[in-house]
C-alpha cells in the first residue's frame, strides 16, 4: 500500500470516528471539546503515527513498553502526548517513565511507589489514572472499586506524579453503558477528595457512544481509526 493510500485510509477512519463522537455528544448534550481522542497505535508502525499527527491527532496510546518506547523515540519532535494504556509491570516502569506523559493503568500501591521514584529520577511529572476493575476482578487489571479512593490518595501524595482521574475497560459480557455509569460514580467520589482529578478514560472503538453518554473525557480508539490489528510479533 502506498503512503498516500494509507493516509487516505487513516483520514477516512478518523472522519468516521469524529462523526460518531459528534453524534454521541449531541445525544448526550455535550460538547466535542470536552473529549480527548487518544489514537491507540499498538501493532501499527511509526509511519501511521506520523500520519495521525499530520491529521491533527495530538494524543497517542500504546500498551506494550517494547513497542511504545521505540515508537516514542522514532516520533520524537512531533509534539505528541504519549499515553501508556496497558497493564504495567514494575520492571517496565523505568522505561515507561522516560516517555509516557500519562499512565492509565495504575492499579496497586507498589506501582505508585515505582512510578514516583522513576519520575523523580527522570526529572519528569507523570499524570496517573487509577484503573478500576469494574467486574471486581483485579486479575485482569485494575483496582477493586472499594480500593480506588485510597489508591487515588496515594497517587496524589506521591512526588513526581499527578492524579488525573480514573480509567476502566467495560467488562466482557456486560452492557457497556451500565459499567460506565458505575465508573462515573466512582470518578465522582474521587473528585470529592481531589477536585482536579477530572479525567474519565473510558470507551474504545466498540463502546465510544456509551462512554460519552456516561461522562468520559478520554476515548482510547485504535481499530476504528487504523483498521483490524495484525497479531503482535515479538
Amino acid at each position: 500500500m502506498t503512503e498516500t493510500t494509507r493516509r487516505d485510509e487513516i483520514a477516512a477512519g478518523l472522519a468516521r470516528v469524529e462523526a460518531q463522537i459528534a453524534e454521541a455528544c449531541r445525544a448526550a448534550g455535550r460538547h466535542r471539546e470536552e473529549l480527548t481522542l487518544i489514537a491507540v497505535s499498538k501493532t501499527y508502525p511509526a509511519s501511521d503515527v506520523r500520519i495521525l499527527a499530520e491529521l491533527g491527532i495530538t494524543d497517542v496510546g500504546e500498551n506494550r513498553d517494547q513497542e511504545a518506547s521505540a515508537k516514542a523515540r522514532e516520533c520524537a519532535g512531533l509534539g505528541l502526548r504519549w499515553h501508556f494504556v496497558g497493564q504495567l509491570q514494575t520492571n517496565k516502569v523505568r522505561s515507561v517513565a522516560g516517555y509516557a506523559d500519562v499512565v492509565h493503568s495504575v492499579d496497586r500501591p507498589r506501582l505508585v511507589t515505582a512510578l514516583s521514584r522513576e519520575a523523580l529520577g527522570a526529572g519528569r511529572s507523570i499524570t496517573c489514572l487509577v484503573q478500576v476493575a469494574l467486574d471486581g476482578d483485579p486479575g485482569r487489571g485494575g483496582a477493586r472499586p472499594e480500593d480506588v479512593e485510597a489508591l487515588a490518595d496515594a497517587v496524589a501524595g506521591a512526588e513526581g506524579l499527578e492524579l488525573g482521574g480514573v480509567m476502566a475497560v467495560a467488562p466482557l459480557g456486560e452492557e457497556a453503558g451500565e459499567a460506565f455509569a458505575r465508573l462515573r460514580e466512582i470518578a465522582r467520589s474521587v473528585r470529592k477528595a481531589h477536585p482536579g482529578a477530572g479525567v474519565i478514560s473510558a470507551g474504545m472503538s466498540g463502546d465510544m457512544s456509551q462512554a460519552i453518554a456516561n461522562g468520559a473525557t478520554h476515548l482510547r480508539v485504535g481499530t476504528a481509526l487504523l483498521g483490524r490489528r495484525k497479531p503482535f510479533v515479538r
